[in-house]
């Protein structure tokens, strides 16, 4: 039998009723939105590295310190909502086909905003930040962040969202962001890195 009789002769049967029943049917799961806020410093660099990838519905804040009683939240930069095209994270419009003056803009397709810049990126109250999303994930590296925790736990568990605590190294500092966090997130994933965060997103479908 020749290679290519072989390859019609496994697409026929791949094509057959009897092997019909192994197929998946169920249509993919759109991306979840999500809300990954970093607690401390350290965590909030981890959260601008991840900020920078191409996420579909994931934005990214950084937690006020003190966290007052308004609970507000610093949007990171980036992210699949942060601006600049759905699912891009770029500033400057895509550019299209046709010539152009020297030193002339594309023109911006209907519909595409610019990203703000990281310092014009203004803060929002944590209610808000939150509305809309169906899963949230913490970062922490310490526990200086345990008031922010709890008002997260507080507003998913009113809430139903699904949370996740990321604990960001090792060591007594990691005890204390894993006693932080413990009360308030379903999911807990200890001694991590930046690499593990950005599996767990992944994972997510974010």
């Amino acid at each position: 039998m020749t290679t290519a009789t072989r390859q019609l002769s496994e697409s026929a049967r791949a094509a057959s009723a009897s092997e019909s029943r192994y197929r998946i049917d169920v249509p993919i799961a759109p991306a979840r939105a999500a809300r990954v806020i970093a607690l401390d410093e350290r965590a909030a660099a981890v959260a601008r590295h991840l900020a920078e990838r191409p996420w579909a519905h994931a934005r990214f804040f950084t937690a006020d310190r003190p966290f007052g009683p308004e609970g507000r939240l610093r949007r990171l930069a980036g992210g699949g909502a942060a601006g600049g095209r759905p699912g891009a994270g770029g500033s400057e419009p895509p550019s299209e086909s046709g010539a152009m003056a020297p030193g002339e803009m594309p023109a911006a397709p209907p519909g595409w905003v610019a990203a703000a810049p990281p310092d014009t990126v203004p803060d929002v109250p944590l209610d808000e930040a939150l509305t809309g999303s169906d899963v949230v994930v913490v970062l922490a590296t310490e526990d200086g962040g345990r008031d922010v925790a709890a008002a997260i736990g507080r507003f998913c568990g009113r809430r139903g969202i699904t949370t996740a605590g990321v604990v960001l190294g090792d060591g007594f500092e990691a005890d204390d962001a894993v006693a932080a966090l413990r009360p308030y997130a379903r999911v807990l994933l200890l001694s991590a890195d930046e690499s593990d965060a950005f599996e767990l997103l992944t994972a997510l479908r974010v």
